[in-house]
């Protein structure tokens, strides 16, 4: 009988993430769990150049004909993780939705101006907190569920493969939903509005759902945005991984030798930009990931020395027992 395995793709969005998660299980619909952690960027401006293979992710999801998710994680509020997200659930309703505030919190939201923003930045924050709101609604609207799952606790998500919460931990849960209050409470106040804008979204990253997935004994850790000072609490042998997506995109506060030594991964994925933005893919980092025997992979083209990576619209990793993972990067069609 052929092995039961795990696909996992990293779906080319350019700046952002979005993974992809199919798992056989006879019980569902189609033998197949199916699930989304994020959903990259909405902006049109991110896939004015497919020249590397991006695509949005809904392009994607109708590409492989995938009408329906039996989860939907959004691991923070930023642009290029959430907002691509809405997109594909639009196409895809989830049955379930993770995301890290009280279920019902959405409800207390109202629209926010994203015209009065002062800066980029703003603009794409403003966008991500309204999409989170739409995304809520939606999910509710369309008969599934929204969930915040604790810290500690560990799901099974379908036979063999389960999913673990580091993080956020209560205490930073809580924090998150009262900076979102306080924000949404000076709405009104626009010089308290917006340095209260930009300092929730500065912290935003370290607020994002650590998750650490387990199918036979070959684990993944997908810390979303997280970077060094967010892995606080967590104790270093829950970080132990065969396959790190490295903390936001790749950065230079995405890693440092004693978090690589910790999770001694075999495999690093980096979702940077092909034109690295924001100094995505840092060299430093990815050099001391390297140093600690992990082979370097990447959602998109960024250039790389000693590396070429060719164009692709996805990298897919089939991920077997005990620590076996085979990786491709799937060409442009």
């Amino acid at each position: 009988m052929e092995e039961k395995k795990l696909t996992v793709t990293f779906v080319n969005v350019g700046y952002g993430e979005a993974i992809l998660l199919e798992c056989p299980d006879p019980s569902r619909p189609g033998g197949v769990f199916t699930a989304l952690i994020d959903g990259g960027s909405a902006e049109e401006s991110e896939f004015a150049d497919r020249t590397s293979g991006r695509l949005p992710v809904e392009e994607y999801l109708t590409k492989r004909g995938i009408r329906h998710l039996d989860l939907a994680v959004s691991t923070h509020i930023h642009e290029d993780h959430l907002c691509g997200l809405l997109r594909a659930a639009r196409i895809a309703p989830p049955d379930v939705l993770w995301q890290t505030l009280p279920a019902d919190f959405y409800k207390s939201l109202s629209p926010l101006d994203s015209s009065a923003a002062r800066t980029p930045s703003e603009s794409k924050f403003l966008r991500a907190l309204n999409d989170y709101r739409a995304l809520c609604g939606l999910v509710e609207e369309r008969g599934g569920t929204i969930l915040a799952p604790e810290a500690g606790k560990e799901w099974v998500l379908c036979p063999d493969f389960s999913a673990r919460i580091l993080s956020p931990c209560t205490k930073k849960r809580a924090a998150l939903a009262e900076e979102m209050k306080v924000l949404y409470n000076n709405a009104n106040v626009c010089k308290d509005f917006f340095s209260k804008l930009d300092a929730l979204d500065a912290r935003m990253n370290n607020y994002s759902l650590i998750l650490l997935l387990d199918f036979r004994g070959t684990r993944l850790l997908l810390p979303g945005d997280t970077n060094l000072t967010g892995y606080d609490g967590i104790a270093p042998g829950d970080l132990r991984a065969d396959l790190f997506k490295v903390g936001h995109h790749g950065q230079k506060d995405g890693a440092d030798t004693a978090l690589a030594e910790a999770i001694r991964p075999a495999a690093v994925v980096c979702c940077a930009s092909s034109d690295r933005r924001y100094s995505s893919a840092c060299p430093d980092t990815l050099k001391l990931l390297a140093d600690c025997g992990a082979k370097l992979y990447f959602s998109d083209c960024p250039p790389v020395p000693g590396m070429s990576v060719p164009p692709h619209q996805a990298l897919a990793f089939t991920v077997g027992s005990a620590g076996a993972l085979e990786a491709r990067y799937v060409p442009v069609v």
